[in-house]
């Protein structure tokens, strides 16, 4: 099926049809409050469609630090050139003039007794249903020699806007036939293939400026998403340019140190002129604040994303520890439009239709080189589980991969748009 926006957007559209709601559950202080964390792909999604399809009965409120949230999905093809910094932005103009309070603050506290949520700025919001979609945060010395203060010699660009346009500097500013490396992230983590298209447009940027220079991988994993569609991709287009280095070759036995700039891979010493560090990821810190992770995770409940420690709390997307969906955009707008209407239902009485999933994942290997690999899913008793599955093939024709590619655009317009109205 060829995704465009409107095909996007109605996907949803079934389990958040608006319902006209018989009453509203508050208790004793007017309409219900939701507060929600975070404003990506799923508190943003969340956050909207609440106040979308409540018409005005339940009060939102999202807190965001940005004024301007830039995308990590597409954020490589910015790399690589084919994109601008611009076309990644996106602001929260039309998500306020939809109904939503938008407070651009830090989240630094939740209390779950009192249900508030304490903020850098010194005040507090109180709610009646809490929605967390913090992201990722970095797992203190997952790599050896980085920590956060090292992210501007090393930068991770896994957090979409400033680390990833000094990364694109960084690979500007190489010497002719210089040295870049990626440190890989151990399962699980943010967007499976990410890293590899981000090997992609690194290398699609370089043919073009500096044809001789070299990628190292260090990969602390045996096998990697797509990898048969990368790897052909790598030797038909940047043959000679790539080299990973998995598990079973010391892939996972790395330090670096950003002061020299060097990457000691199993024993081996290498001078490299950038390097990307991509450290094991754990749930956004708001979500460990709030008591509701349980190791690097936030464990929910499949049918609505609410939270295995508090019923009042939900955690979307990259933070939650759901089954079997990846770590993705797509996963947290899908996941958000199951929250939306769960939340609605509890704080309105309107009908709750049963949760679906799905997800896609596209990756660009070369211009109009796109591969992709998705999947639906239904919510059971112990998880999110994948009821069927697709994937790029290799050797596929170049029409049928510009094609793939096309989507990918239908879909991030699509995105987008149902995220910020």
């Amino acid at each position: 099926m060829k995704l465009n926006r409107r095909v996007f957007i109605g996907t949803g559209a079934a389990g958040a049809a608006a319902v006209a709601a018989p009453s509203v559950f508050a208790d004793g202080h007017g309409k219900p409050r939701v507060v929600v964390v975070g404003g990506g792909a799923g508190g943003a999604t969340a956050a909207r469609y609440i106040a979308k399809d409540s018409k005005g009965e339940i009060d939102v409120t999202l807190i965001e630090p940005s004024r301007m949230y830039y995308t990590c999905f597409f954020s490589n093809l910015y790399l690589g050139g084919i994109k601008s910094i611009e076309d990644l932005g996106h602001s929260y103009g039309k998500l306020a003039a939809g109904g939503v309070n938008v407070v651009h603050d830090w989240a630094v506290g939740v209390d779950r007794d009192a249900k508030t949520v304490a903020l850098a700025g010194g005040g507090s919001l109180p709610y009646d249903k809490l929605i967390l979609s913090p992201g990722i945060d970095f797992v203190d010395g997952a790599v050896e020699g980085w920590d956060l203060s090292s992210q501007n010699a090393m930068p991770h660009a896994y957090k979409g806007g400033s680390q990833t346009e000094l990364l694109k500097a960084q690979l500007a500013a190489m010497p002719q036939g210089g040295t870049f490396a990626m440190v890989a992230p151990p399962n699980p983590y943010r967007c499976p293939p990410g890293p590899y298209e981000r090997v992609s447009m690194v290398a699609h940027a370089l043919k073009a400026t500096n044809p001789t220079a070299k990628i190292i991988v260090a990969d602390p994993k045996p096998k990697f998403s797509k990898q048969g569609l990368f790897q052909e991709g790598w030797a038909d287009h940047y043959e000679g340019m790539i080299d990973w280095i998995g598990e079973d070759f010391g892939g996972g036995n790395v330090s670096v140190d950003s002061a020299a700039m060097t990457v000691t891979i199993d024993g081996e010493v290498t001078k490299v002129d950038v390097c990307n560090v991509i450290p094991a990821m754990k749930a956004g810190r708001i979500a460990e604040l709030a008591g509701v992770t349980d190791g690097n995770w936030a464990p929910v409940n499949a049918a609505d994303m609410a939270s295995k420690a508090d019923a009042d709390i939900y955690v979307l997307g990259d933070a939650s520890q759901q089954g079997d969906m990846p770590k993705s955009g797509f996963s947290a707008n899908s996941q958000a439009k199951v929250c939306a209407n769960a939340v609605r239902g509890a704080l309105t009485g309107s009908k709750v239709f049963p949760a679906k999933f799905s997800n896609t994942c596209w990756s660009l290997i070369d211009a109009n080189d796109g591969v992709k690999v998705g999947a639906t899913y239904e919510a059971t008793a112990e998880k999110i589980a994948k009821v069927d599955g697709f994937i790029s093939q290799v050797g596929e024709s170049a029409e049928l991969r510009k094609a793939t590619y096309e989507e990918s655009e239908g879909w991030y317009a699509g995105i987008t748009s149902d995220m910020f109205g």
